[in-house]
């Protein structure tokens, strides 16, 4: 299957072959979340992005291989509402911003920050801390040694904008966030895997910075 990023509810998921990582993603529950595993591929150790719903569709997805880690992009509560059945099934360790990890349902065990490190078995995610969807919301840069970079954003980053925010100033902190840290910093060629809907690039969604600034939203 030719990876396209398209996934629905109840369908197959899509999985991407990189050099280092096998990224699968599917989607889950009433508000069609993403869910991403990544596979080393050269210790076969595995990570969970968000487990966000339907934990029988996620715990078959990690199979019998195990998984070391699950990443929390932020705290609201349609991207962690498997979270507990998986790790009852994995009895992974749990990762999440600093400042959302008092905000899950379950023990953090690593609190991240911005400019932190956590380990996919040979490879490593580099956490950017975004603010404003939520105030400990942070997305995952793989910089892939062979090919672009690979960017999880949660609800931060989307195709068309960025993720909701509650008031001016949120809004304010999450733009600047994504300029200086995402769009100032990575090329065009990065590949960005929302918490929800389709993939982008930061290509495809750079000239329309100026448009959300303006609008607001």
């Amino acid at each position: 299957m030719t990876y396209t990023g398209k996934v629905t509810v109840g369908g197959p998921s899509h999985v991407r072959e990189l050099a280092d990582l096998i990224v699968s993603k599917v989607a889950v529950g009433t508000m069609s979340n993403n869910a991403f595993l990544l596979r080393c591929r050269h210790t076969d150790e595995q990570l969970l992005i968000d487990a966000a719903d339907d934990p029988a569709t996620l715990l078959a997805l990690v199979g019998a291989g195990g998984l070391a880690r699950v990443v929390t992009t932020h705290s609201h509560a349609d991207h962690w509402q498997g979270l507990a059945e998986v790790l009852d099934g994995t009895h992974a360790r749990t990762v999440a911003g600093e400042l959302d990890a008092d905000d899950l349902p379950v023990t953090v065990d690593e609190r991240v920050s911005d400019g932190d490190v956590v380990p996919v078995g040979a490879s490593e995610l580099r956490v950017i801390h975004l603010a404003g969807h939520t105030a400990g919301s942070i997305a995952l840069l793989f910089d892939d040694p062979d090919g672009g970079p690979h960017l999880f954003t949660g609800d931060s980053l989307f195709p068309g904008g960025p993720g909701r925010t509650r008031d001016p100033a949120s809004f304010t902190s999450l733009m600047d966030d994504l300029h200086s840290k995402v769009f100032d910093q990575l090329p065009d060629e990065t590949w960005v895997y929302p918490g929800h809907g389709d993939d982008t690039t930061l290509g495809a969604e750079r000239p329309s910075l100026p448009e959300w600034r303006a609008r607001g939203w």
